[in-house]
This record gives C-alpha cells, structure tokens and sequence, in this order.
C-alpha cells in the first residue's frame, strides 16, 4: 500500500446473524457474535472485501469463514462507518438467517457465541455494533414474512 493509499475508504461487508432460539422466549431468537483474539473484541461477523468482490457476497464469506455458517440473507441494514487505524472505514451490513454449519475455532475468530438480543447487546464491544441489533428486529427475523 502506498502512502497516498492511506486516505481512501476501507470497504467491508458482514452480517448480523441469527437463528430461532432453542427455547421459547420473545423475540425467540439468539445472534452469533464472534471473538476476535486479536482485538480480544465482541463483534458480529465482518471483514475486508477483496478486489472488485460484492459486498453481498463478501459478507456471505466472511460469514462462513468466521463462523463455519452458511448465511441466508434477508434486510440490508445499515451501512457503519467509523475511523480505524486513522483510516475511515464502511461497513455494509445484512440480517442473514443462520444455515446449515458448525463453528471451528482459528487464529482470527477463536469463539462464538449465541445469544438473545439483550446479551448480544451487553456483550458486544463497541456501541456502534448494538444499532444493529435494534435494526435486525425492526426486520421482524422470526420465520414469518423475513
């Protein structure tokens, strides 16, 4: 990267990812979010977009890298932006519905968990991350109608 690199947006892509709680409960489902021992962070799954790749599309393979879990997406929400590193950076972000897969740990994200939306809340590291908790159930992701 060059110096002249240095102001330029860095474009991200992830999901809020959700599934049907196990156990009755309103709203009756839980969020992964994941850990990143790197940052030693709470966040929900994202990452860079490489070269040319679509957004939609990145955030459906981070997903899946991050966290072992194919992603049905649903609502885009809304885009995140903020400094990192001195660098402005945008993340784009979709409700995805949990799919078919299982979690294996690796030196970028070492655990997942799976929460209600007040937990995930409280347990998220960075309050810029807890509006898409709200914007997730505005999308109503309960089996019906999402």
């Amino acid at each position: 990267m060059s110096p002249a690199d240095d102001d330029t947006t860095v474009c991200a892509a992830g999901c809020v990812l959700w599934r049907r709680a196990p156990r009755t409960g309103s709203p009756g489902v839980e969020l992964c979010l994941v850990h990143r021992p790197k940052y030693d962070d709470w966040s929900h799954p994202k990452g860079k977009l490489k070269p040319g790749e679509d957004p939609l599309a990145g955030a459906l393979r981070e997903v899946a890298e991050e966290t072992g879990y194919a992603a049905e997406p649903g609502t885009e929400l809304p885009t995140v932006r903020y400094l990192a590193n001195g660098r402005p950076k945008e993340v784009r972000y979709w409700a995805a519905a949990a799919g078919a897969g299982a979690f294996a740990p690796s030196d970028e994200v070492d655990r997942i968990l799976w929460l209600a939306p007040d937990a995930a809340r409280i347990r998220l590291t960075e309050p810029r991350d807890r509006d898409l908790v709200d914007a997730l159930l505005a999308t109503r992701p309960d089996g019906n109608g999402h």
